[in-house]
This record gives structure tokens, sequence and C-alpha cells, in this order.
């Protein structure tokens, strides 16, 4: 069991943040059952009649709803959670109808997208594990045993870059080419650019030997550092079951990768032969590999997946150093860094920072270099957050926090600035939220659900617009377009956690909730939450019940997965029940004292709350001194 502390401060005037806060849970709740009345149907899958024509859509279907069972997961409805799971079932039952999928699991594709289609199915299994269970051991053993083909034992990798349930499906693509388009040749280029000589010309695609021949032979067997990812899927496991052998499995895979990039000066290579061999089938380069350093996305895909297995690594083996497959890497480009204005910059993701950048598109900030190939470092884009901030928010040392402020310091653009843009992560404002934590950024909380208020309604408006036309292929992408749950600013403020990486992640918090009364996650009806700082020795959360007539019971967890120890709280406490009615001020209230509970070494507190109380909390932690699990506190 664990201990409880009953708040006792009167609420009087409720902090505009939690009224802000718990609006948006009820606008999130009419949202998402107005998406699933126009764009799905009676089991769940989208409205879709039309066929896929390649091996791409598996993470199109599955990403429109990856957020579904967080929201649950925060305090969404009780029926969330099974609508989430009756979508999860549909889309699978659809997928495979369309002949993606075998034996429920992808038959066969990257991990760069295969790491965004198993989102919902990560949330779904935090949500609801002994229901989810059995399936993600089988989905894990695709991996773990070799006897299905993916995993070579031996040389410690992935076979190929396409893999899953499929062990038929070879190569990257089924007809005579890549499925290339010509505007995506147009932002991204080729892949082994220096198969052709400089000024060769864009030939047909069907005769390009960089799309064809060569790409099967030298891009499509052997191991791509975006499988990286595919740890993910056996971290899931491992928190399901503590299974000795997945957190061998994750050590071997990962630890093979680690070797690989302290071999290349700390930088981790995207391709490695089926004999082992880092360049082996590429001339020898370290890059060049399939959704690697030079083609198509570079650190983007190389940097997440890196970062979802050093985190899984860090989980199973408790050594710190696995963080050290990223971080050479990630302080490397920014060593290439340059201060340009990003219209002058050769950025291959022009949409997305014009969005993001807003007014600041002409202004000179901090660029980083995201690719490269035979010509060196190129596509220089602004930093994105979502690795420097996941490796300090597991951490808290010392050299990640420095880096955040060398990143603020250089960026040339204000991170308090909140902008009211949506990323298809749907993340991206990692800047401001770290200033708030830092202290000086104090209407944060505000700003932010304003914004994802804002990014609900224009979600809204889009499916009104959309809901009477059928989708066809070419619109795949219109779901997750029109997707009105946000859980960005619900994530930083209630939990202290970046929103999950997207390309394959498991979710970190710094703390999380469940209902005590209901027994489930989630915070209860009417009560809101406010974490304030992240440090270890101060993580600091405030609890307001805006209900004025019902008692709510809350158990905070320390961790996403229980993995952190409460060693102490303090906590403020009112010490005469017959307080005055004109005390207004919660943090000069002068009949509240601040009171110290020392708790051991367990995850779980509770707290009550009556009517129209409050509660600020500071909590000791002890990280990452839990074996970390999917258990809950009841």
């Amino acid at each position: 069991m664990y201990p409880v502390i009953t708040a006792s401060v009167p609420l009087l005037e409720p902090p505009p943040w939690a009224i802000a806060q718990r609006g948006l849970f009820d606008l999130l709740d009419q949202a998402w059952r107005r998406f699933e009345r126009d764009f799905t149907g009676p089991d769940g899958r989208l409205n879709y009649g039309d066929r896929l024509t390649s091996r791409d859509g598996v993470d199109d279907f599955y990403e429109t709803f990856f957020n579904w069972p967080q929201l649950y997961l925060l305090g969404g409805a009780d029926d969330l959670l099974p609508a989430s799971e009756r979508h999860w079932a549909g889309v699978t039952n659809q997928l495979t109808e369309l002949g993606l999928l075998h034996d429920e699991y992808e038959r066969g594709y990257d991990w760069f997208h295969q790491g965004e289609s198993l989102l919902l199915f990560y949330f779904l299994c935090m949500a609801a594990p002994d229901r989810w269970a059995d399936r993600a051991l089988r989905f894990a053993e695709l991996y773990v045993d070799p006897a299905h083909g993916n995993y070579d034992a031996e040389h410690r990798i992935i076979r190929r870059p396409h893999n899953g349930s499929d062990p038929q499906r070879e190569g990257l693509f089924d007809d005579k080419s890549y499925p290339w388009l010509p505007q995506e040749a147009q932002m991204y280029g080729f892949p082994l650019e220096w198969l052709l000589p400089p000024g060769a010309g864009e030939p047909d695609r069907d005769q390009d030997p960089r799309l064809g021949v060569e790409m099967r032979r030298r891009m499509a067997v052997g191991d791509t550092a975006v499988n990286l990812a595919a740890s993910g899927l056996v971290h899931n496991a491992l928190l399901l079951t503590g299974d000795q052998r997945y957190r061998t499995w994750i050590a071997e895979y990962v630890g093979a990768w680690r070797e690989r990039a302290a071999a290349n000066g700390g930088i981790v290579p995207d391709n490695v032969s089926p004999d082992g061999v880092v360049g082996g089938l590429l001339d020898g380069r370290w890059y060049g590999g399939h959704y690697g350093w030079s083609w198509p996305h570079g650190w983007y895909s190389v940097g997440q997946a890196a970062t979802v297995a050093a985190l899984a690594a860090v989980a199973a083996t408790g050594d710190e150093s696995f963080l050290d497959l990223v971080r050479p890497a990630l302080d490397e480009v920014m060593r290439r860094g340059k201060t340009i204005a990003f219209t002058e910059a050769d950025s291959s993701l022009q949409s997305r920072w014009t969005v993001q950048l807003a007014e600041d598109v002409d202004t000179p900030t901090w660029h980083v270099p995201f690719r490269y190939d035979d010509r060196g470092w190129f596509d220089y884009n602004p930093m994105m957050m979502a690795v420097p901030a996941a490796l300090w928010h597991h951490s808290a040392a010392a050299v990640d926090r420095e880096r955040l402020e060398t990143l603020r310091t250089s960026s040339g653009h204000d991170w308090r600035v909140v902008r009211p843009f949506r990323a298809k992560e749907e993340a991206a404002h990692e800047e401001p939220w770290l200033a708030f934590l830092a202290g000086d950024n104090p209407a944060y909380p505000e700003q932010i659900l304003a914004a994802a208020q804002a990014q609900v309604r224009h979600r809204l408006a889009r499916m009104e617009r959309y809901r009477h036309e059928d989708v066809v292929e070419a619109d795949i992408h219109l779901w997750q377009q029109s997707n009105p749950v946000v859980t960005e600013a619900l994530v930083q403020l209630t939990w202290g956690g970046p929103q999950v990486i997207y390309n394959g992640g498991l979710q970190q918090a710094r703390v999380r909730y469940y209902d005590a009364h209901a027994q489930r996650p989630g915070l209860p009806p009417s009560v809101a939450a406010l974490v304030s700082s992240i440090d270890p020795d101060a993580t600091t959360v405030e609890l307001v019940n805006l209900d004025p007539e019902a008692a709510r019971s809350v158990v905070v967890q320390a961790g996403a997965f229980a993995e952190h120890a409460i060693r102490s709280v303090q906590y403020t406490a009112c010490t005469d029940s017959s307080w005055l009615g004109d005390l207004y001020d919660y943090g000069h209230q002068q009949p509240a004292v601040t009171s110290q509970l020392s708790q051991g070494d367990g995850p779980w507190l509770g707290v009550e709350l009556p009517p129209s109380t409050r509660v600020r909390l500071t909590l000791r932690l002890d990280l990452r001194s839990q074996p970390p699990s999917y258990r809950m506190p009841f």
C-alpha cells in the first residue's frame, strides 16, 4: 500500500490554467466522438474504399488514432479506451484485407514507418496491459526469436531494412523501381547519388539504377540504423513481463550498434552488410543506407531511432552509457551548425519549418545539418528538440542540461514564444516548455492550453469540410490531418514529460496519475494538475479539485513506468479549518504550513482532494531506482 495525504488548502479563486486544462479535456471529449462518428465504420475501421498499390500505408491508418489511448491515460473518458481498442482492431482487419498485415503485424516495411504505426499499440499496452500482453509478446518474438527470419544472432543484425511478419517479403519495393514520386525527388534527392557523375541529370525513374537494380543490391539487405527502433517493441514486451530474454536481446542488439558507433568516431553509422560489416555494400561508406544519413531524412530518422534504442537499453540494463549511442552524433551536428535565415537554408523540410518558425522564417537562427554524403554535411534545418529534450528528461545530467542551454543561447529566437501550429508528431513546443521549467516563462500553461484548444477547433472545422468526401489513396493522410485529439500540452503540464518520440518511442513522464476511486489511469474528473519543476531534487506538482461538491482521490506515480521512488514529499496544509474568506493568495495564506512526509522507496503517493481544494507537492525522487513496468497501484 502507499501513503496518503489530504489536501486542506481551500480553492478560493481557481487558477486560470486549471480551468483551461479541464476545458481542454471537455473539448477533446466532444472532438474524438465526432471524428469517430464521421470518419469510421461500425467496427472501427476508417471510411476508405480504395486499394493501396505500394507497401506504404500501415502507419498512416494507425497514426490517426495514436494519441487516443494516450488521452485516456491522461484522464480522458472511460469509454475512450474501448473505442481506441475497437479502432485498432478495425484498422487491423482493414489492413489485413488490403494485404499489408500478416497475423496482425506489418508484413515488412522500414522502421521509420513501423515506429509510427506502433505508437497506438504501445499506448494500448500501457493502458490495459493484461488485455494486450499476448499480442505484445507475439510481436516482440518476431525479432527476439531468430526462427522468424528477422534477426541474425551471429552478426547481431536485423537482416533487412523491410522486415516484419512475412519473411518472404524481400527487397524495398514490388515493382521495377522504388516508388519515388517526382516531388519527393525534388525535396530529398536520390539514394546512392555517387553512382552517377555530377550533372548526369534526372533520368527516367524506371531506368535510374539508383532507384532500381543498385538499390535492391546495395540497400535492400543487411541492417540499417532505423531498425534500432525495433528495440522499442522489445522494450514494450520487457515492461509487460520483466523477462530476461528481452533484456538480453536489447543489450545484444543495441550494444552491437554502440560498438559500431564507437568505431566510427562516435557517430552511429547507418548501414551494415549481411556479413556484419559497416559499409560492406556501399564501398566502405558508413552513410548511405536506407532511411539513413544521406537519404531521405538523415538525423531526423537516425536520431529518433537511436534515442529509442538508447533509452530501451538503459531501461533493460541500467547502463547509462548507452546514451552515448546518441550524444556524439547530436553534438557533431550541433558543432556543424551555423546562423542563417531559414529562407537561405537548403532544407528538405520546407513546409514544416515555414509553419513552425512563422514570423522568424526570415530571422537569422541556428541551423544544423541533418544529412551527410560524399559532399559532406548538408540539408540545414533548425534543431528538432525531441532528441535533446528526451536525453535531458531521462538523465537529468549536467551534460544534457548544458546542451539545452547552448541550443537556447544560440537559437536566435525567443524560446518563450508559443506559436500556434501542430507538427505531424503532435509535438515541437519543447522550447517554450523548457523555458517554463527554467522559471522564466510563467504564462506558458495558459498559452499552450489556448493553442491546443485552437488546434482542436481547427481540426473540427476541417472534419466538417471533409466528412462527406470519399477518401482515395492519394488522400490517406487526411485522417491524420483531421484527428482532433491533441495531447502535447497535457503531457507536458500534467506528466512533466515531453511528447513521445514519434518514430517508435515509449512515453517519458516524471509523474503520472490514477483515479483511485475508479481504479483506472488518468486524472479524475474535475481535477487539474501542473508540473512546474522536474528537477529530481524538487519535482513540483500542483493538484486542484475544481468540483465544489465531490471529493476526488488521486494516486501520483513517479515515472511513466513507476521507475522512480518517492523518497519524501513536502506539501502545503491548512492548519485552521475555519480559514478566513479573504485569504486569497495561495502562496501567502497565513494558516498554511509546510508538512513533510517521509515516503520510503515506493513509486506511489495517494492524495485526497476534498471539494474545492488544492495542494502543492514537492517530491524528492530517486530516479530509475525501481524496475520499470506497466504495473498499477491497485
